[in-house]
């Protein structure tokens, strides 16, 4: 196995590891896949809206966000991708991008030709089934950030957003105890909170100032898990990671 595939299989199987069981076919598959890599700066565009992208993308290292951009010029964040993400398995099926895809951090990226995805999931169920079963995933996800939208204060918005993203990283070996990197600027959750940067930090010095988190130096600390999940009334069920219920 070469290098860049190593460096692209493995936080890939990671990923889909926290979700599924598999068969060693299937990473072989995998493995097998010609792939380019390639790395963007933070702001850098990965995909356009209005793009007819010819691969599909895979999160190697760093933070990648999907994004819808408003003819005023306001942008609104829709999620958050991390190592092992798949960000835009959609593509494979539909030709025209609805949203933009953009490197939050530094990040690396696979890129995934669609007619080689194309051909192995004619040809491998097992594998087509778990792809499909990631979409879900992304679609479960899409339904939490909208609830949370739509029926949370700020102040539990951004409960729910940190109980999320701390367990992700958890399942995917990047988190340690109650600590787990928090890249994001004020303005980056801001925009995936429909929140001003000015709420944000209000939001999240109260938070802090209830014993709940620390954020600070890329990183959150999370003081008390119970009382951040009932601040967040959250249920990690639409995550479908494996052993996260407790």
């Amino acid at each position: 196995m070469s290098a860049t595939t190593d460096r692209f299989l493995r936080p890939l199987l990671r990923r889909l590891q926290s979700t599924a069981t598999f068969s060693d076919t299937v990473i072989r598959t995998f493995a097998e896949l010609p792939i380019t890599i390639r790395d963007f700066e933070p702001g850098q565009d990965i995909l356009r809206d209005g793009d007819r992208p010819e691969h599909c993308a895979m999160v190697v290292e760093g933070w990648v966000c999907r994004l819808k951009l408003l003819p005023g010029g306001g942008r609104q964040i829709i999620a958050f991708h991390i190592a092992g993400d798949m960000p835009d398995l959609q593509s494979l099926h539909l030709g025209v991008m609805d949203h933009g895809l953009s490197a939050v951090t530094p990040a690396t990226v696979a890129l995934i030709p669609h007619d080689a995805l194309r051909e192995q999931t004619a040809r491998r169920p097992e594998l087509a089934a778990l792809l499909w079963r990631e979409t879900m995933i992304d679609a479960a996800m899409f339904r939490g950030w909208l609830t949370a939208m739509g029926r949370r204060t700020a102040y539990g918005r951004a409960a729910h957003l940190f109980c999320e993203l701390y367990l992700r990283q958890r399942a995917v070996g990047l988190a340690e105890a109650n600590l787990c990197p928090m890249p994001l600027r004020q303005t980056d959750l801001a925009d995936a909170m429909g929140l001003t940067a000015v709420h944000i930090t209000r939001t999240i010095g109260a938070l802090r100032r209830a014993g709940l988190i620390d954020l600070q130096a890329r990183a959150l600390t999370i003081r008390d898990w119970d009382g951040l999940c009932r601040v967040a009334e959250f249920d990690p069920s639409y995550l479908h990671l494996k052993g996260v219920a407790d």
